[in-house]
């Protein structure tokens, strides 16, 4: 085997990819970064290098990577190649919910993953999809270290009173509670305040996860206080296609109605959110360009919403340092990062245009009170350091699982 870690993230038709050499010091470098798209209709893998050169380009007819396990052949098959016939030591795995027990990285095996496959019913467009690489690798390659990384787990320490819903208790003893999302996204972002901006990486800071999946966290101390996201991955900010908060009752009103279960999952993780409302798109870079005035409100409903949500996770740690903003839309949007500064102007949040415009780390004013950053996330270097920790520590692989 190589001295290196893949980590996979995978989805309904895409693997997305990193490979990562193992250095001795500092974090792990990478080395490969790509995905393999189209699954099941046509299929194209596509890599870069470290310096963002392609390394491949590369397409199949749909039979040939028909499905999700044929496609991850393909890479092994590809990455082989590029590592000189050899494997990797080590695979970090993207797992979207670990559950009421699993509270850190952890190594897996088939017990484990049989466990994670229960909680498919809560995430039931991403924890599938994400374990199917897993169960492939288990039963290929059963000596290689498979990790599951959780985008729930940085939420686990939360206090109780932002875990809970105001239902029966033996609802929550059975794990209906507030879990949170994006983790690996908050827990990269509080490592790497520490280097960009260490004024503030130990204060109250709301982080806003801004993509086409999208949440807020507020993190005091590096520590996650609270989330937007609750039971699944519905909850909270609209998303590209995801309704965020919505009221039960609207979701009784529909079964009454006579639309199945089925329909309304569909409904709202298909059809919901920026694309339900704008009527046009989920992508906000179609909609910032659109004339439309259905465009033009989604964009005010999911600025509105942002503000709206800070407002509320400045509460919870009782005062606020430093705004946060990440992800796709957080990293690239000027225009969404202004409308939002400009609703929180009076929680002592001064844009600083030119900056934001040229999207600098800070894009307030000198004399803010409340300082606003720009700060590109990496959940892939995340999950491949934490691969590398168990790798190195083989004891503490089974920590997660005690603590369970």
């Amino acid at each position: 085997m190589s001295d290196t870690i893949l980590v996979i993230n995978a989805g309904s038709s895409s693997i997305k990819f990193q490979l990562f050499a193992v250095a001795a010091e500092g974090p792990p470098d990478r080395q490969l970064k790509g995905q393999i798209d189209g699954i099941g209709t046509r299929p194209r893998l596509r890599a870069t290098d470290a310096k963002g050169e392609s390394v491949a380009e590369e397409s199949w007819s749909g039979t040939d990577v028909a499905d999700l396990p044929k496609a991850f052949e393909r890479l092994i098959a590809f990455l082989r190649t590029h590592i000189g016939g050899k494997l990797p030591v080590a695979i970090g795995h993207r797992v979207v919910h670990g559950g009421p027990d699993y509270s850190e990285p952890i190594a897996v095996d088939a017990q484990i993953l049989a466990k994670l496959e229960r909680l498919s019913p809560l995430a039931p467009l991403h924890q599938p999809n994400n374990l199917a690489p897993i169960r492939i690798a288990l039963e290929r390659q059963p000596q290689m270290l498979q990790v599951a990384c959780f985008d729930t787990a940085f939420h686990r320490g939360h206090p109780e009173v932002a875990d809970r819903f105001a239902i029966p208790e033996e609802l929550y003893v059975k794990g209906i509670r507030r879990y949170g999302f994006h983790g690996l996204s908050y827990e990269y972002i509080t490592r790497r305040l520490h280097d960009v901006a260490p004024e503030v990486a130990d204060g109250r800071i709301v982080v806003a996860h801004l993509g086409s999946g999208a949440s807020m966290c507020a993190i005091s101390a590096g520590k996650s206080i609270d989330s937007t996201m609750g039971f699944t991955a519905l909850d909270g900010l609209p998303m590209g296609t995801r309704p965020g908060q919505l009221d039960a009752g609207v979701v009784l009103h529909l079964v009454s109605e006579g639309m199945s279960a089925k329909d309304i999952e569909s409904l709202l993780y298909k059809e919901c959110g920026l694309k339900g409302l704008s009527g046009i798109s989920n992508d906000v870079r179609e909609l910032l360009e659109s004339a439309d005035p259905r465009a033009k409100f989604a964009m005010e409903y999911f600025t509105y919403r942002i503000a709206l949500f800070a407002a509320q996770l400045t509460a919870a740690m009782e005062g606020i340092d430093a705004l946060v903003f990440t992800a796709g839309i957080g990293e690239n949007s000027p225009v969404i990062r202004e409308a939002v500064l400009t609703r929180l102007s009076w929680l002592g949040l001064d844009l600083a245009i030119d900056a934001n415009r040229r999207n600098e780390l800070c894009i307030t004013r000198k004399d803010s009170r409340v300082r606003a950053y720009v700060v590109p996330t990496d959940e892939e270097l995340m999950i491949a350091i934490h691969t590398r920790e168990l790798m190195r520590n083989p004891g503490t692989t089974k920590l997660a699982e005690k603590r369970a």
